[in-house]
């Protein structure tokens, strides 16, 4: 008799991806060291970060990333992913799994990049924050 089998679905690695005024950007480690050197001419090394100055070049990447098992999320609404910490506070944490920050007077604000690490953030002690930003 033989084994009962099935097909399993491989659990694809999903990236955000947010528009910052002109530039989309993503923040993500990649083990696959083709991919990273694909991507490498679009990497902030100051940032740690992606970066693409135009819809042609983002596309071309996500037809990149999808081809190497990576699901994305298009984000221009940053409300939800920005989460606050008083100044302070320690932050190294929260900045590691940031795409961008900003200080202000009293406050680090940062976008995170996914829900996950905002959830992770919130339980650290930041708080989401409700005002508008730009970065």
């Amino acid at each position: 008799m033989q084994a009962n089998t099935f097909d399993v679905i491989e659990r694809r690695k999903r990236i955000t991806i947010f528009k910052l005024g002109k530039l989309w950007v993503f923040k993500q480690f990649f083990d696959n060291h083709e991919l990273f050197n694909a991507l490498l001419d679009h990497y902030n090394k100051d940032l740690f970060r992606f970066e693409f100055k135009s819809t042609g070049a983002r596309n071309n990447a996500l037809k990149l990333l999808e081809r190497n098992g990576f699901d994305y999320d298009l984000v221009e609404d940053l409300k939800g992913y920005v989460v606050q910490l008083p100044k302070s506070a320690k932050y190294a944490q929260v900045l590691k799994n940031s795409v961008a920050f900003k200080e202000t007077a009293n406050e680090r604000i940062f976008l995170m990049k996914d829900l996950a690490a905002v959830e992770e953030a919130v339980s650290s002690g930041a708080k989401v924050y409700e005002g508008e930003i730009s970065f």
